[in-house]
């Protein structure tokens, strides 16, 4: 009998286990997308003419300023191809969208939401059953 409480405690244990470690999966995804998104806005903030003129929120083609003449616009384009390389590599079906507003005093106003699908932690925790993907979203907002 003993045996039985024993290894039913330990079937918890176990399953309690695998559960926080999805979570820290997700955490982790969390935090990578913040990381991405603060690194687009260092990126926006070394090319404020760019951004200001609205190059960061264009999609964009690959470029390098080593074979063509480095404009803002082309320097934008790089900084956005490259920053979406790195949200496919580093989140699972991760994006990003840039986009560009002003607030009351008239400032201009970066915002970056980056989107990826958190569907692992979603299952563990039992509310993906059968539905679509979670995508969980990370929104950073900054005046430039």
């Amino acid at each position: 009998m003993a045996l039985v409480i024993l290894s039913i405690g330990l079937l918890g244990v176990a399953k309690l286990v695998m559960s926080a470690m999805r979570a820290d999966d997700s955490a982790y995804m969390r935090g990578q997308a913040t990381q991405l998104a603060y690194e687009l806005l260092d990126e926006m903030r070394s090319n404020r003419p760019g951004a200001i003129d609205g190059s960061y929120t264009m999609a964009s083609a690959a470029s390098d300023c080593s074979t063509t003449a480095c404009t803002t616009d082309v320097l934008a384009a790089s900084d956005l191809f490259e920053w979406q390389g790195r949200l496919a590599e580093a989140l699972p079906t991760g994006m990003g969208t840039v986009t560009m507003g002003t607030d009351a005093n008239n400032d201009t106003v970066a915002t970056i939401t980056v989107s990826w699908s958190d569907n692992l932690a979603q299952w563990a925790f039992g509310t993906a059953s059968g539905t679509a993907p979670a995508m969980m979203t990370v929104t950073l907002e900054s005046v430039l």
